[in-house]
């Protein structure tokens, strides 16, 4: 029997940067300096929605938002967390954790096709990354 192997979806592949995997999640950077937005994808062949994963697992993805959402609440002083599940484009489970700030280029409404993507400059996206490290790796630990 073939095991069947976790692989990213290919839109998230083609619209992030890898920040780093965590014991469930592959956490990614959104390639959008217009937002600070990261995905958590569960390292799981065939989850699309949250059920999907054991109960366990469940919780586990849980902490792991919650990980990824204190990273950014840190690191950009939002005035809002945005957190979700949607999956009607992508349907491989994931998570979306957006940091929104009042005046930005969507707001108050969801950043999802809002204007022009503003891919991030090569030093801005390894600044962005040292930053996340930096705030996701000793919480990992502990």
């Amino acid at each position: 029997m073939n095991a069947v192997v976790f692989e990213l979806h290919p839109q998230l592949a083609a619209d992030t940067h890898c920040v780093r995997d965590l014991e469930l999640s592959r956490v990614l950077l959104m390639d959008d300096a217009r937002f600070p937005w990261l995905i958590l994808v569960p390292m799981r062949a065939g989850m699309r929605d949250w059920i999907d994963l054991p109960h366990a697992l469940q919780h586990r993805l849980l902490d792991e938002v919650e990980l990824c959402s204190r990273a950014l609440r840190a690191l950009v002083k939002p005035d809002k967390l945005n957190i979700a599940a949607l999956g009607n484009m992508v349907p491989q489970l994931h998570v979306h954790v957006v940091a929104r700030h009042a005046g930005d280029a969507a707001w108050p409404k969801p950043v999802w096709g809002v204007g022009e993507r503003v891919p991030y400059s090569a030093a801005a996206l390894a600044a962005r990354t040292a930053e996340l490290l930096a705030q996701i790796e000793p919480a990992s630990r502990g």
